[in-house]
């Protein structure tokens, strides 16, 4: 995953260390709970991520990462910063509330990750050049939001396996992004 587990605590490395290649679902109904969901969702952000650039952030992307789609939602509602913004774009993009997704992805705006994203989405798209979707120049997370309700309704096929690598990606670059180490 590129994360050094040793500076999360003990319960989220040994979480991450269970997942080194999390893939989310499209839809929430084919969401499966992690068995230590409940105990990570009752501890606080602070506890879980200490010393990380955005513990509340952080921790709504492992609550989704974990299957808690109701628990991220409600954490990423409270969280009145870009990233909270994005995990709930992220979490109405899964509903699937396209419209509501949409919404948050215009509150986000422009983000560290873009770049990234837009890098490995392309040596996605070169790998599956039967999904038939282009990158464009910069990422476009509505461009996105379109080929994620076309392969939700396939539920198979070169979109669908596209989709959630990219999803998957997505999850991966902004969990690093807000899990990363604070400078002391």
């Amino acid at each position: 995953m590129g994360l050094d587990l040793e500076y999360f605590s003990e319960e989220v490395a040994s979480v991450l260390a269970g997942c080194p290649d999390p893939q989310l679902p499209l839809v929430r109904s084919e969401m499966r709970s992690h068995p230590g969901l409940d105990s990570v969702a009752r501890q606080s952000a602070r506890e879980l991520f200490p010393g990380v650039r955005d513990p509340e952030s952080a921790h709504s992307g492992l609550l989704l990462m974990m299957g808690g789609w109701q628990q991220a939602h409600e954490a990423a509602q409270e969280i009145a910063r870009r990233e909270g913004s994005y995990w709930h774009a992220i979490t109405h993009r899964i509903e699937p509330d396209i419209w509501n997704a949409g919404y948050w992805f215009r509150l986000v705006g422009s983000h560290p990750i873009f770049e990234d994203l837009r890098n490995g989405v392309a040596e996605i798209i070169a790998q599956n050049p039967d999904a038939r979707w282009t990158i464009r120049e910069a990422w476009d997370p509505f461009r996105f939001l379109d080929l994620c309700e076309k392969a939700a309704s396939e539920k198979r096929g070169a979109s669908h396996r596209v989709a959630i690598a990219i999803q998957s990606l997505e999850w991966r670059l902004l969990f690093e992004w807000c899990a990363a180490k604070t400078a002391r």
